[in-house]
């Protein structure tokens, strides 16, 4: 059974910082590009963060550039979102993503979310 569970929301002030986590299991995970997404109320999801499965390449939307960093542990199954400085248009429920392109298809998996607010 594939799961992908994220933990780490909460509130937090401006400025301040959180890390988020998403555990994997069920698939082959080294071999999955890992992304974070995020959606605030009344807006669509947006791509935040990804990583390669194989470089470990990185990519962040420009909104969170300088203040974001994804990794990923292949031993653990884990990714992660080191947020710093953040600001209240960070609010929203981050989402865990894992993405394999196969010659056959695409596997695309999404955890549950976790809520971040950002607020004094």
């Amino acid at each position: 059974q594939v799961q992908l569970v994220e933990s780490g929301g909460g509130l937090v002030q401006p400025g301040g910082s959180l890390r988020l986590s998403c555990a994997a299991s069920g698939f082959a995970f080294p071999f999955y590009a890992m992304s974070w997404y995020r959606q605030a109320p009344g807006k669509e999801r947006e791509l935040v963060a990804a990583i390669t499965s194989a470089s470990g390449s990185t990519h962040y939307a420009d909104s969170v550039k300088g203040r974001f960093t994804i990794s990923r542990d292949n031993a653990k199954n884990r990714v992660y979102l080191q947020m710093n400085s953040l600001k209240p248009e960070d609010t929203a429920v981050y989402y865990c993503n894992a993405v394999y392109v196969a010659t056959g298809g695409e596997y695309d998996y999404w955890g549950q979310g976790t809520q971040v607010t950002v607020s004094s």
